[in-house]
């Protein structure tokens, strides 16, 4: 059985294929857009599939972290023939394609697309680890320093994951359509490891929701964390008001030139009237350490 493998979509070599074996325009559209999404269509002469790999690229937003990028696959498996169509430049791409070329059978391309998704479900744990390192730093940092940069990675890490579990969903919904259409490539004795795979995508779902979950208690943290700073300076600024606030009062009071006030014809009377701030500044500082202010 021959398998074209193809690195390009816009290859001649893929329209004189689609003649030579009736390739459906459409499928053709969507092997060339490449915001189309995770799909399996069957059909009497082929199955077309487009799956999604992950890999981790650098944060073009955030210098020193990585973030997930996915690289179509599409695939064309009749009962004599196999066509792929990927970026050569993806390493996981690349594995799942020389797992199926090393363990697949020339004979039973079903067997080539069940490895193919297989390799391309258990490469999205290594992405899954990452989401959970960058969450436990996350969860550090909100406690020690919580600042508008921690905010800023959890919303960002929240996108992420959102595309990821969009690309799961789909690749859950394509495993499921290879499991149930009977028209499908795989036939009954590639049904389990289609099964096991589509297991595989559920544990990742899980995964991918406790992380969404982690990921809201941190902004929750870090929230709670930002109001009882703001609350402490609050604070701070009260007991200072409320400390000066005899002495605003003492020397508004002298500042006024009223007639008939305390000490103002002793030649100490600014002594008199200092000592007595001094003294209430004292009482108000103890009064606020007794009521555990200070």
């Amino acid at each position: 059985m021959p398998w074209y493998q193809l690195n390009d979509a816009n290859d001649p070599k893929l329209d004189a294929l689609a003649k030579q074996y009736n390739l459906h325009p459409l499928h053709l559209e969507d092997t060339r857009n490449e915001d189309e999404g995770v799909k399996v269509d069957s059909g009497a002469a082929y199955t077309f599939a487009v799956f999604k790999p992950v890999r981790l690229i650098p944060d073009p937003d955030n210098p020193g972290e990585e973030m997930p990028s996915f690289s179509p696959v599409d695939i064309f498996a009749g009962k004599d023939f196999l066509i792929t169509v990927s970026d050569p430049t993806c390493p996981t791409t690349e594995q799942a394609l020389a797992r199926a070329r090393r363990d697949g059978d020339d004979e039973h391309p079903g067997k080539l697309v069940s490895l193919i998704l297989d390799t391309i479900v258990d490469l999205y744990f290594p992405a899954i680890d990452h989401f959970d390192d960058r969450i436990d730093q996350l969860e550090d940092k909100v406690f020690d320093d919580p600042s508008p940069e921690i905010l800023q990675s959890i919303f960002a890490i929240k996108r992420e994951l959102i595309d990821l579990r969009r690309v799961l969903v789909n690749t859950r919904d394509a495993a499921l359509h290879l499991q149930r259409d009977p028209n499908t490539i795989i036939d009954a004795d590639y049904q389990p490891y289609v099964r096991d795979t589509y297991d595989h995508i559920a544990r990742l779902l899980d995964s991918v929701e406790t992380q969404r979950d982690l990921l809201n208690n941190t902004l929750d943290i870090y929230l709670s964390s930002v109001s009882n700073r703001t609350n402490e300076v609050m604070k701070v600024l009260t007991v200072l008001g409320t400390i000066v606030l005899p002495v605003l009062a003492i020397s508004g009071i002298y500042g006024m030139n009223l007639k008939g006030l305390p000490f103002e014809d002793s030649p100490h009377g600014a002594e008199w009237v200092g000592g007595i701030t001094v003294v209430i500044t004292a009482l108000m500082l103890f009064v606020l350490r007794r009521l555990d202010w200070l």
